[in-house]
């Protein structure tokens, strides 16, 4: 059921402060809260509700906490922490009167992520909305936007194959703990002392030995998969669980170092990718491949991100292109005039009259067009801020979803950042305007 919208009474309580007297309205926080159009997002998603059952939490106070946490790069358990001792996001939260405990449970962020799903395309048009209204951004920045990929690691150890088949003996005996099987020997204590011992061996570059304690971790993973089966055979609803963790145990215990085709990179999570970018430090990464477009001149505001979208199964960069640049003018509504790429884009599909600039391009490359194509690479930049101010370095959310929707969060959060930071600063500018009005005439009048 549809959640019940804050009731405010805007009156006085002998025993609760309210939050109006405790803190500054003036603060950047305060009015961002006043300038995001809470109603329409609320009527947006309200699709996602049933018409029955139990009223569901207020959409604001989750949606904002939300922002809160990608603004301000925390976790789900510290966002909820600091909400117990801050009034300034109590009130961006909509409360009227201080609260001393957390309303609701930590887990409720996350149910609320899986619930939103595509719909948080819509907290990134809002903020985009948001800085227009401030005059952070403006629409002719809209026209000429830059495009770039990245990789959005995910949270997972460097995959080895010591470290893998160790993971799956790990997983196995948590799974089979939890539907109380009874296994003929469990390897844990094995399992975890020859990981430990190949590393070593491969660190002092004993391969021979490396690969002897490899072997023992491959044999233990195969009878305990042998023994699993033979445990849950003829029970359906066991195979059913079982089916598909032993399929990733028997595909870790079958893959090699340097094998071409399909790997997994992670028991727990097998949507991670390797994806090599040609990085001196990081010749690969284990995560998704993200695809970002930002404006390419710099609005009075900063840098803004346009469209953040997550790529799984890491399609060629070029092949991209055009679906990005028309989601892109959905989202914004403004069509777009020129956009600036790297190398990475060669072979594009992209229709006429968009026109596309690759970097190091020579034909047709003059005057303004020339200035934007060197501003391709003040893009690198704001990935920077999304990856080290933002949740975009590093991604603990489950699954495919879960990419893609701390892709779409990270780059509200930037946006949110940079318009903090312009009404930060919008609001000494407009007092030292109203000042010298005031003083104005007096100045005259003495001359005259």
């Amino acid at each position: 059921m549809r959640p019940k919208k804050p009731e405010t009474t805007g009156e006085d309580d002998l025993f609760r402060a309210r939050l109006d007297q405790i803190i500054n309205l003036k603060h950047e926080l305060v009015q961002l809260g006043a300038r995001i159009d809470w109603d329409w997002i609320d009527g947006e998603i309200a699709p996602l509700y049933s018409e029955k059952g139990r009223p569901g939490i207020e959409s604001r106070f989750v949606i904002s906490l939300l922002l809160l946490k990608h603004i301000y790069g925390l976790s789900d358990e510290d966002v909820c922490e600091r909400w117990v001792y801050d009034p300034y996001f109590q009130h961006f939260t909509g409360f009227e009167f201080f609260q001393h405990e957390f309303p609701h449970e930590r887990s409720d962020l996350s149910h609320w992520r899986k619930r939103l799903g595509d719909k948080l395309e819509l907290l990134l048009a809002e903020s985009l909305r948001v800085a227009h209204e401030t005059g952070a951004l403006r629409t002719r920045d809209l026209q000429r936007v830059t495009v770039d990929t990245t990789v959005q690691p995910k949270a997972i150890t460097f995959p080895t194959d010591a470290k893998l088949v160790h993971a799956a003996i790990r997983g196995l005996n948590r799974l089979v703990r939890g539907h109380g099987v009874r296994l003929r020997q469990s390897y844990l204590r094995i399992a975890k002392q020859a990981a430990m011992m190949a590393g070593r061996y491969a660190h002092s570059k004993q391969f021979k030995r490396h690969r002897r304690q490899l072997r023992l971790l491959r044999s233990r993973l195969g009878r305990l998969i042998r023994d699993i089966r033979r445990k849950i055979a003829g029970q359906p609803e066991l195979e059913a669980a079982f089916e598909q963790p032993l399929s990733r145990a028997a595909q870790i215990r079958s893959q090699e170092q340097r094998q071409r085709g399909y790997k997994l990179y992670s028991f727990h999570a097998s949507e991670v990718e390797c994806i090599g970018k040609g990085k001196a430090s990081a010749p690969y990464e284990f995560g998704v491949k993200a695809s970002i477009v930002t404006t390419n001149a710099r609005a009075p505001g900063g840098q803004f991100v346009l469209h953040a979208k997550a790529l799984p199964g890491n399609p060629y960069d070029g092949h991209t292109l055009g679906a990005v640049i028309e989601a892109t003018e959905t989202l914004t509504g403004c069509a777009i005039e020129r956009a600036y790429v790297d190398k990475d884009y060669r072979g594009h599909k992209t229709e006429n009259p968009r026109r596309v600039f690759i970097s190091g391009q020579k034909r047709g490359v003059f005057g303004v067009i020339k200035r934007e194509l060197r501003r391709r690479s003040a893009i690198e930049p704001v990935i920077g801020h999304l990856k080290s101010d933002g949740h975009l370095g590093r991604c603990h959310l489950k699954g495919r979803e879960g990419d893609a929707a701390n892709v779409l969060l990270t780059a509200v959060g930037h946006n949110l950042r940079l318009v903090l930071a312009w009404l930060r600063l919008l609001l000494p500018l407009i007092l030292n305007a109203l000042m010298r009005l005031l003083a104005a005439p007096a100045e005259l009048k003495w001359v005259c």
